[in-house]
């Protein structure tokens, strides 16, 4: 926790095609702690515990990654010292290196970390620690469909998709949040471990926020089709898309490759990135995850009908993969495919309920 009374510098980085809503959901959030808990309750607001702005490597505007323009508070050469430096997430094309591109920013991220800094990122922001090359063999995290951009880029990093929040570094001072909404974990944490419990959960309160306690695992998708230049191994998972319940898949796909097994696996593995039997595993579960989702169907039928005969290793395989079973599952994300689709008017075949 802070003990300075005066106001937590919080440096919210802006690099080009940055997620605008992130970057100032995290200035309204880390602007509450102390002034607007105090105005809720009576009307008059209270001193300001933390004080965010905006800085990037030039304070001429930019754009972000929905088109509006950002002016940033200030350059990196001029703005005040951070206290803690927060990296929201931008569009970088998932696996691809971008060395060379945020040299500006990996300098001065580098050098507010050696200057005691606290560092935190959410989503692809992870990417920044990387370039600054904070992230060697250690523990982190980053949106599910971003692992490959840290793990192809960077030497041994250890992606975890179990947490919402990854602490790392000396002192834990850095900490990254997976995904989408987890920013809003990251910026609860902070308030907490600088100015207070109570103020991260008055914070809390007056946003209505919800810790994401799960991690990223049950919302990722297991897997994605990803066309190569190799034609047997797309039409071997065309052919599966629609013949995933066949007993004994992956002999089949064999036959119809007309390779040798071994031969088959290995040019299979090279074009998907998964061993056939986990890509069939992956579509399999992918297809219970939607019918958990939409219909009503018993787990033992939703288990046939994903093309697994033994339910109890169906059960077992989807919680492995999705930390939830597969009736929690259902439980949390089959209401909320309800509730949008009482408000909508939808039916689960997608017509419109007139009124």
């Amino acid at each position: 926790m802070h003990d300075n009374k005066d106001p937590i510098n919080v440096a919210i980085v802006a690099v080009p095609e940055v997620t605008a809503s992130a970057l100032y959901g995290m200035f309204d959030l880390f602007s509450s702690p102390g002034r607007d808990w105090p105005f809720i309750v009576t009307g008059e607001a209270g001193e300001q515990r933390m004080r965010p702005y905006v800085v990037a490597r030039s304070s001429n505007a930019l754009t972000a990654a929905n088109g509006i323009w950002m002016k940033p508070d200030c350059d990196f050469a001029n703005c005040p010292r951070p206290d803690i430096v927060c990296i929201p997430d931008f569009f970088v094309n998932p696996g691809l290196s971008v060395s060379g591109q945020y040299d500006a920013e990996a300098t001065w991220l580098k050098q507010c970390h050696e200057q005691g800094a606290m560092l935190a990122s959410a989503c692809s922001g992870a990417v920044l620690l990387g370039e600054a090359g904070l992230l060697t063999n250690c523990d982190a995290t980053i949106h599910w469909g971003y692992v490959k951009t840290l793990t192809n880029n960077y030497p041994g990093i250890r992606v975890r998709l179990d947490s919402s929040l990854v602490l790392s570094g000396e002192g834990q001072r850095i900490v990254m949040a997976g995904g989408g909404s987890s920013w809003q974990d990251l910026a609860l944490y902070l308030i907490a471990r600088f100015v207070g419990l109570k103020e991260a959960m008055e914070v809390a309160k007056v946003y209505m926020l919800q810790w994401h306690d799960l991690g990223q695992q049950p919302f990722a998708s297991l897997m994605t089709f990803r066309q190569t230049t190799d034609a047997t191994i797309n039409k071997c998972q065309e052919w599966l898309s629609i013949n995933y319940k066949t007993q004994a898949p992956v002999a089949a796909m064999v036959a119809l490759s007309g390779l040798p097994e071994r031969s088959f696996i290995r040019r299979f593995v090279k074009a998907t990135g998964m061993k056939p039997i986990e890509y069939v595993h992956a579509l399999r579960l992918e297809e219970a995850k939607q019918m958990l989702e939409t219909t009503d169907l018993p787990v033992e039928a939703i288990a046939n009908e994903a093309g697994y005969e033994d339910a109890s290793f169906f059960g077992r395989l989807f919680r492995r993969k999705t930390d939830l079973t597969p009736a929690h599952y259902r439980l949390r994300f089959g209401s909320l495919h309800q509730a949008l689709e009482q408000k909508t008017g939808t039916s689960k075949s997608g017509i419109f309920r007139q009124g």
